[in-house]
């Protein structure tokens, strides 16, 4: 199914620019609402392993699957 463009707060530039993330198939939760991140508004909750408070290393599927497969 089509999720369109998200906006999400995850702190990811410890270990990524910008650059390497477009394109990118990571592990996400999309379907929880918006939640207010200080000044910024989230829509996605990104999943990843928190190296410290401040650094994620992203999960990522390891075979290709369709964009929106649901995780469980």
């Amino acid at each position: 199914p089509e999720i369109g463009v998200k906006r999400s707060s995850a702190q990811l530039t410890v270990h990524y620019t910008p650059e390497q993330l477009v394109g990118r198939k990571i592990i996400a939760a999309v379907n929880l609402g918006t939640r207010r991140i200080g000044t910024y508004d989230s829509e996605v909750l990104v999943l990843g392993a928190m190296a410290s408070a401040t650094e994620v290393i992203l999960l990522q599927p390891d075979r290709d699957v369709a964009n929106g497969t649901r995780i469980g």
